[in-house]
């Protein structure tokens, strides 16, 4: 007899293992991050790091934002990225938002 799975079953898996993946946290030496994300995806901070020392990187070019958080210990880790940046928009008024 074959085992029968009902499809939203397995939709129901693949969205628990993608979520599971998404939540991970990218961390790495705040040298090492900085060089990623200047050579990967040409992004530059807009802005020197917040009293959090949280820093919004960007590219113009192609668009992709990037918010990292570097720790005390000398690592960075990034909080939050995406897509279809907005050119001119304030730093402190777009870490509000994610907030």
């Amino acid at each position: 007899m074959k085992p029968v799975f009902s499809t939203s079953a397995i939709l129901i898996a693949i969205g628990l293992s993608a979520s599971a993946a998404a939540a991970e946290t990218v961390c790495m030496p705040a040298g090492e991050m900085k060089a990623s994300l200047i050579d990967w995806y040409g992004e530059k901070p807009v802005a020197a790091p917040s009293e959090d020392r949280e820093q919004l990187w960007v590219s113009e070019k192609t668009g992709t934002w990037t918010l990292v958080k570097t720790l005390a210990d000398g690592n960075a880790c990034v909080l939050a990225q995406g897509e279809d940046w907005m050119g001119g928009a304030n730093q402190q008024e777009l870490l509000a938002a994610l907030d």
